[in-house]
């Protein structure tokens, strides 16, 4: 069982991006998280880990809830 933590910018108001990111994994990965945190952040920061590990970055990568899920497939 993993852990994923979605660390997301509160001032640029990123929080209905990660909340409908954990619903999604927690729709598609249900049996094989222990848990989703959000982690609140600034700066623009909007991120993905699973088991402290970064598995998508906004900085790096276009925001794209398909690309994610399939980053955490591979993770875990």
């Amino acid at each position: 069982m993993s852990d994923v933590e979605i660390e997301y910018c509160v001032p640029c108001g990123h929080l209905n991006r990660a909340t409908d990111t954990a619903e999604v994994l927690l729709s598609t990965f249900g049996a094989d998280i222990d848990r989703v945190a959000l982690v609140t952040g600034d700066g623009g920061v909007f991120q993905v880990r699973v088991d402290g590990e970064t598995v998508f970055d906004k900085a790096e990568d276009e925001y794209d809830i398909d690309a994610i899920t399939r980053s955490v497939r591979t993770a875990l």
